[in-house]
């Protein structure tokens, strides 16, 4: 099976979600099929495998809903996109998209530092799913990164092709800890300051725990780290703002415990990058969350700081946070980069025949 592999989502740096997801696809996609990348500049060939590849017109560009027409000249089995938005018009081969999750048709607040009619248009977009329906109608299968995603796409009706579930997976960041819990009362966060991801809830949460502190380690306006601080004056916060793979496994290393409050997440990566270090969660009572930690996860409501403290409080026990390592390292080897790829192939396989049927 030859397949098209749409790599124009990568940034520079490739530390985002989707071009992590699409450079480790790819990559061990490559060993179970003929894989060509689509790219939109030549500098992105340094983030991505030494594969065969051509260069397509920009993602963003205004005719981008005739890309595939563009394309059409290119022989392959199929092309996969890591987005939905991929055109599909004038298609010769199946085009198959991916969902990585529906957040903001539940969550509809946009960036807090986007201009206001960007703001007023995302609002607008998410109001309704037919517009994404009709997106995906032009599409001969669509791909997501988890089962709690695919339940929102059924209930949502936007299962309007067939739909199969590659989950993410994490790089690896070094050895585990050890069985020992750190002496160290630091929790961490990892992730961005959308106001879904409920930031607010961690910073009083450690506001009830004097003895801990809170490291937040993304990068953070000084706007938003004020805002933060002011929540709770006498809360232990550090931000870090950016961090190194080996600084952010150091940190982990050193931490009681991952801390996330978010209300709605695709997936949830910085759950497997803790937990295959040794290093337990302490998250958000929701779906997606146990599917990505199982039993390895601690569960709190996303609006109760009191409830995220006792769960912390609770790893002081040497044998929970001992028993919860354990299980977290467990929890995380049933998911690589190579089963996705498997699963990837294997849909991409029954979508070409059933285009050629």
């Amino acid at each position: 099976m030859h397949v098209l592999f749409d790599c124009r989502y990568v940034k520079d740096g490739a530390r985002d979600g989707i071009s992590r997801f699409t450079i480790e696809l790819a990559r061990h996609l490559a060993e179970l099929a003929d894989v060509t990348l689509l790219i939109s500049s030549t500098d992105q060939l340094q983030q991505l495998p030494d594969l065969p590849h051509i260069v397509g017109p920009s993602q963003v560009g205004v005719l981008e809903p005739f890309t595939s027409w563009r394309l059409r000249r290119f022989e392959a089995d199929v092309l996969f996109s890591p987005m939905q938005t991929i055109g599909t018009r004038g298609r010769r081969w199946p085009v198959v998209v991916t969902i990585h999750d529906l957040i903001y048709y539940r969550h509809p607040t946009p960036p807090r530092d986007l201009p206001a009619f960007v703001r007023g248009l995302w609002r607008l977009y998410h109001r309704a799913f037919w517009p994404q329906r009709m997106l995906l109608r032009g599409s001969d299968g669509i791909v997501t990164v988890s089962e709690a995603t695919a339940s929102v796409m059924r209930t949502n009706r936007l299962d309007v092709r067939p739909v199969g579930v590659v989950h993410n997976a994490a790089d690896p960041l070094g050895e585990p800890v050890s069985d020992s819990r750190p002496e160290r009362k630091r929790i961490v966060y990892m992730g961005s300051f959308m106001p879904y991801k409920n930031v607010d809830t961690l910073v009083r949460t450690v506001a009830l725990l004097p003895d801990y502190e809170l490291v937040v380690l993304a990068r953070v306006s000084e706007h938003e780290r004020k805002r933060l601080a002011a929540i709770a004056p006498d809360a232990r916060l550090v931000f870090l703002n950016g961090v190194t793979d080996e600084e952010y496994a150091d940190c982990l290393r050193s931490s009681t415990a991952l801390v996330s409050a978010s209300r709605e997440e695709g997936f949830g990566i910085p759950l497997l990058e803790s937990l295959a270090l040794g290093v337990p969660v302490v998250v958000s009572d929701i779906d997606i969350f146990h599917e990505v930690a199982g039993d390895a996860g601690l569960y709190a409501n996303p609006d109760d700081p009191g409830e995220f403290a006792a769960r912390i409080r609770a790893l002081e026990a040497h044998e929970l946070w001992e028993e919860k390592s354990r299980a977290g390292r467990a929890r995380a080897r049933s998911f690589s980069w190579s089963d996705s790829a498997k699963r990837l192939h294997g849909f991409l396989e029954q979508t070409s025949r059933e285009w050629r049927a």
